[in-house]
């Protein structure tokens, strides 16, 4: 079976407070979610509909078995989702302060075992034939999954889409300084690059939107789509065609999700074949819902939901 999006990258178990405005040493209760970006995109994109599947690693531990559960239950294949004895799942708590701080502490220690992820056990067939392929810039912080990332994006060749998420994560490097020679390879076997302006000029070297986007371009992708935070989101392609479209109106509770379901919502626009303009505004919209709710994957927006927020030009 060839899948509509196959993904490769982080997982986890996000705890996030059930208390807003409140420090994390005073909060006395927590909700336990699927996280990890790879997997919400997999995730947000089951929710539109597609056939998804997530290569990742967890721990052999409860959490581990949390997260193939997880998973199923939202529609996303976990065959290659596989264990790694000795280490434990990572988990990631928040603090919630709406409407944009939300800091993040990460507990991926000794080493996240999606870090683990070998190239000689990639199903490199599924990942030639998946209509898109979706890989993160953590993916390429660290031996093996390093690697790994490289050559599915090499034996995929730009088949299809192939989309790289730039995910600036500077935590997880050893030296953050040597990541951007790691960023023009994969660039290089990519089709459609995504990033915010800080993800962007690790890149590329470049923070203004418009060339950082012609930047990307001339690193060989076919479309570059740069968030912009408060002004929105720019999208141009290689031939000459540009969209740029603002946020929709939305009272924040929890932004970390919104990128997830923005990249899940624009790959379900790039496989329906939609217009540059139409597939942003649904890709906000998607952002936008989920920056409404507390959670990240169990608050996936469903095509009726993003399709009122865009005709209403808010989410309500």
């Amino acid at each position: 079976m060839a899948y509509d999006l196959i993904t490769m990258g982080r997982i986890g178990v996000d705890l996030y407070p059930l208390q807003t405005g409140v420090p994390l040493p005073q909060v006395t209760s927590f909700g336990k979610f699927l996280g990890g970006s790879a997997s919400n995109v997999a995730v947000a994109a089951a929710r539109l509909g597609r056939q998804t599947a997530v290569i990742t690693r967890t721990g052999d531990d409860p959490f581990g078995t949390y997260l193939h559960e997880a998973l199923k239950g939202f529609g996303v294949d976990d065959r290659w989702v596989t264990q790694v004895p000795g280490l434990p799942t990572p988990v990631t708590f928040c603090e919630v302060f709406p409407p944009d701080d939300f800091p993040l502490y990460f507990y991926r220690q000794p080493k996240a075992p999606d870090l683990e992820i070998d190239a000689h056990e990639l199903d490199l067939d599924a990942v030639r034939d998946a209509r898109v392929f979706w890989v993160t810039g953590t993916g390429l912080s660290e031996e093996p999954s390093r690697t790994a990332t490289l050559a599915a994006l090499a034996h995929r060749a730009k088949s299809g889409t192939t989309v790289f998420d730039l995910d600036w994560r500077p935590m997880f490097w050893t030296d953050p300084g040597a990541a951007r020679p790691f960023y023009t390879e994969a660039l290089r076997h990519t089709t459609v690059a995504v990033g915010n302006l800080d993800e962007v000029e690790v890149a590329t070297g470049v923070r203004e939107p418009h060339a950082a986007a012609r930047a990307l371009l001339d690193a060989g992708v076919e479309l570059a789509v740069v968030k912009q935070g408060p002004k929105g989101v720019l999208a141009v392609n290689s031939a000459g065609e540009s969209a740029e479209v603002p946020p929709l109106p939305v009272n924040v509770l929890n932004g970390l999700g919104a990128g997830d379901a923005f990249g899940g919502s624009l790959v379900h626009g790039l496989l329906a074949g939609w217009d540059l303009e139409k597939t942003m505004r649904h890709a906000n919209a998607a952002g936008a819902i989920v920056a409404s709710r507390l959670e990240c994957s169990s608050a996936m927006p469903t095509p009726a939901e993003i399709e009122a927020a865009v005709t209403a030009g808010a989410v309500q």
